[in-house]
């Protein structure tokens, strides 16, 4: 990313285009994904297209899936100090910002 400052659309954009990519590099389709995980294949769609953001445990989840580290899936996300927002996109305070943002958070 260019550095910038990025909001939780943004975010969730970034998130959602590397799990696309790791998701396509695991050979998986969205379906075969959440028959592994358990979860719904429009919830991988939804957090793919960047219109969830996903809770940490959601992270970890998607990325064993992939069969990748859960740094691969959010590469490029950083916190800069004294910042409310992260380089790269993501929240710098804890709290349900994605909710303030109108996003939905994947539980």
């Amino acid at each position: 990313m260019g550095g910038g400052l990025m909001d939780s659309s943004r975010l969730a954009e970034h998130f959602g285009r590397r799990l696309w990519r790791h998701r396509r590099l695991a050979c998986l389709s969205q379906e075969e994904l959440g028959r592994l995980l358990d979860m719904h294949r429009t919830e991988i769609s939804q957090l793919e297209r960047g219109l969830r953001v996903p809770r940490l445990d959601t992270v970890l989840k998607l990325s064993a899936g992939v069969e990748a580290s859960p740094c691969d899936l959010i590469a490029g996300l950083r916190w800069q100090p004294g910042s409310h927002d992260l380089l790269g996109g993501a929240y710098a305070e804890g709290g349900s910002g994605a909710a303030a943002a109108g996003k939905r958070v994947v539980q």
